[in-house]
């Protein structure tokens, strides 16, 4: 399932970020997400605290189910149980894995994937730049759970059925190909959606009018989910014990239909605002959000630093050494911070944040790079420089904040 913040995908959701090196691309900072699994493919796998959750019911609920096929298994059939949940998480796994080398191979870096309470998510830094290979990011991961359930079958034809391996196998079969088949209904934050959302972005050239397209669709199955699979397991006497609507069944049924509708429903909307997010990221550009700024010595009072940039129209200053290299720049907070009757005493020295690795930014980067870049080493102000290394000047923090707000604020045209 695709629970886009970032761009995700997976079985129960896939997100897109280039390395600067232009080789591969970049490991981006690690984040937690639950218990650390491993690192297939260098990209590390959280199980989060929900999947125990599921874990334990998926044990319950197939254990009593074994109970009637291999009632001779006695209290072992809750270890056969777990095996299975495990098993199929396993399988998760796979699928999730089948986005992270698609995106891999596409240099699209993955940030994590996350085993959680209703499948799997596949975050990828940075969204694909063509429809035709969102399709196939998007579509490879059902694939490999199609594949799985064929494996699965096959296996069965090996094996006693009635028996553990044999359950075991046919379970494992059914529950993947409910995993491709959910995850291919067209509708995000599904991969179907993603799909849907690929082909109209072909057939339209406009990567919003995909999402849009997808993410209604996706609102729309949420709805069908919450009436339709409780109709559906009621009509079709999914339990024995059913005694109409009131009956725990029912009321389980139900419950399922409202999370599962709720997931699908709140990842629609994560879409369309992740979009609109990315459609405006444009419009952040260094070069018209940076700040004029003037050279000044390690050892200038304060007072006379700022009559030099009030006089040359600036807004900002920067440290320079005798041979006028960069060295620091000067913080704005800590400038209102000085009383004005003590400027004089004061050297900008005290009050600027020396320049270190990742402060020094293009004039020429804007949108997504820029704020990459800007996350990389956080920090309240950078200097900007021309590609020749010549001072531009000061981009603050602060003013690139209110650009963003501004942008997002701003209705769709």
């Amino acid at each position: 399932m695709d629970n886009s913040g970032q761009r995700q995908s997976g079985s129960g959701g896939a997100d897109r970020a280039g390395g600067p090196d232009g080789d591969k691309p970049q490991r981006p900072p690690e984040v937690g997400g639950g218990f650390l699994m491993g690192r297939p493919f260098g990209v590390p796998v959280y199980v989060a605290p929900s999947w125990f959750i599921v874990a334990a019911l998926i044990t319950w609920v197939f254990g009593d189910q074994l109970d009637r096929v291999l009632p001779e298994l006695g209290a072992a059939r809750y270890l056969v149980a777990l095996f299975f949940a495990v098993a199929f998480y396993a399988s998760v796994l796979v699928h999730e894995l089948a986005h992270t080398v698609a995106a891999l191979r596409y240099r699209l870096p993955v940030r994590r994937i996350q085993l959680q309470f209703f499948g799997g998510v596949s975050e990828i830094e940075k969204e694909t730049e063509t429809p035709g290979r969102e399709f196939v990011l998007a579509f490879v991961g059902p694939l490999l759970s199609l594949v799985l359930a064929g494996l699965f079958y096959l296996g069965m034809q090996l094996v006693e059925p009635g028996t553990v391996p044999g359950v075991l196998l046919a379970g494992l079969m059914i529950s993947n190909l409910i995993v491709a088949a959910f995850n291919l209904l067209p509708g995000l934050p599904l991969d179907g959606g993603r799909m849907l959302r690929a082909v109209v972005w072909k057939i339209s050239g406009k990567p919003m009018t995909g999402t849009v397209a997808a993410a209604w669709t996706g609102r729309a199955l949420a709805v069908a989910v919450l009436i339709g699979l409780p109709l559906i397991s009621q009509a079709g006497g999914f339990s024995e014990d059913a005694e109409g609507f009131g009956s725990f069944q029912s009321l389980t049924d139900a419950l399922l239909a409202a999370i599962l509708a709720a997931i699908i429903w709140t990842g629609a909307g994560n879409s369309l605002r992740m979009a609109r997010l990315r459609e405006r990221l444009p419009e952040l550009r260094a070069r018209t959000l940076t700040r004029r700024a003037v050279p000044v010595a390690s050892d200038t009072p304060l007072s006379e630093a700022l009559r030099r940039a009030n006089e040359a129209g600036a807004r900002a200053l920067v440290v320079v050494d005798g041979h006028g290299a960069p060295t620091a720049v000067v913080r704005e907070a800590a400038i209102v911070g000085v009383p004005e009757h003590r400027r004089p005493w004061v050297a900008v020295s005290g009050l600027a944040q020396e320049l270190r690795e990742g402060m020094r930014v293009s004039a020429e980067l804007a949108g997504e790079d820029l704020l990459d870049t800007l996350r990389a080493t956080p920090a309240t102000e950078y200097l900007v420089v021309e590609e020749t290394g010549e001072i531009f000047g000061v981009l603050s923090t602060a003013d690139v904040e209110r650009a963003f707000v501004a942008a997002m604020a701003r209705p769709s045209s």
